[in-house]
């Protein structure tokens, strides 16, 4: 028996305390080699100004294998009223291989990127960090000002974004729904910069949006957006300032063009990577030295996200006879 989940299942079944704590379990069972994760197959559709990911894993300290297909097509919005962001998981009976799961893997993205951002700050950022910037308020977004929310005791979330007036004012009201602090839209990138303790870019920027400059001593940075080789949020200053945290270094060296760009002009080596978040999470590595240290972690997205998120939301679904069951 398959159980088939909608994206209003899967809402059904996730918060995201609940996702921070299995991300930190995925990230403990890659750091531990638990887990079995091939490099994502990109498919790209230029076209249609398309990407689709193939993205298998299998996490054997959580009895979880599957595979996510994610698209990312940026002309959906404005063509035909659909997400940027698609996707579709799959779960497999670890002792069989027969299919136990078909959920709609939308909602689950954005929870499980938000997830991670939270996950990294809670284990970089200072302890006392009080002030959030946030760049872009996308579908994307609003996971990521509530994952932080959870983790540190945000007094203030600063937001700034190039969409319509309109739009911004619509994404602020909705985190009122989430999350409880004064929330301000800011016109100066710069100056909502210098006051943060943390910043999460989440955008599609292509050129840095950001400068080294800008950041004050201790805070910490989530860069989530940029997800291919020719894509980039930050300039070569803000990573040479910052002692940098991957979500996995391999990863990262094949896509995260905020590093691979730094690299080709020579203005900074890979040998500056402390490490991935799975060596911070299990000891491996120190991730935060001291309260004046600038951190910074850089995500591309892993599929043991998904896989281990998916995994929760079908026992959840289980548990509360939510979704509908199939043969196929």
């Amino acid at each position: 028996m398959t159980k088939l989940l909608s994206k209003d299942d899967v809402k059904r079944t996730l918060n995201m305390k609940d996702t921070i704590e299995i991300l930190e379990k995925a990230f403990q069972n890659l750091a531990t080699a638990q887990a079995v994760m091939p490099q994502r197959t990109p498919i790209i559709t230029p076209d249609h100004n398309g990407l689709a990911l193939f993205m298998p894993a299998y996490l054997k300290g959580m009895g979880a294998i599957g595979a996510k297909v994610v698209t990312v097509y940026k002309n959906n919005p404005s063509k035909y009223n659909m997400p940027t962001v698609l996707g579709t998981i799959i779960l497999l009976d670890e002792k069989t291989g027969a299919p136990i799961a078909v959920m709609d893997g939308g909602y689950l993205t954005a929870m499980r990127t938000g997830g991670v951002a939270g996950l990294a700050t809670k284990f970089l950022a200072t302890k006392s960090a009080k002030v959030h910037t946030m760049f872009g308020t996308g579908g994307m977004a609003k996971t990521h000002a509530w994952a932080v929310d959870c983790v540190r005791d945000i007094e203030k979330l600063m937001l700034y974004s190039i969409d319509p007036v309109e739009k911004r004012e619509t994404f602020r009201d909705s985190l009122k729904e989430i999350i409880n602090c004064k929330i301000v839209l800011v016109d100066d990138p710069a100056t909502a910069v210098a006051e943060a303790d943390i910043v999460t870019l989440i955008t599609s920027a292509k050129e840095p949006i950001v400068e080294g400059d800008w950041f004050k001593p201790g805070s910490h940075i989530n860069a989530i957006g940029a997800h291919a080789p020719a894509m980039r949020e930050l300039d070569s200053k803000t990573v040479k300032r910052a002692t940098v945290i991957c979500d996995l270094v391999d990863a990262c060296r094949a896509e995260a063009g905020d590093f691979i760009i730094p690299v080709g002009e020579c203005n900074w080596s890979w040998d500056e990577v402390r490490g991935s978040l799975g060596d911070v999470i299990s000891g491996k590595i120190q991730g935060r030295e001291n309260d004046n240290e600038i951190t910074l972690f850089k995500s591309v997205g892993l599929a043991i996200q998904d896989i281990s998120t998916a995994f929760h939301v079908y026992s959840k679904a289980i548990e509360m006879d939510v979704g509908t069951n199939f043969t196929f």
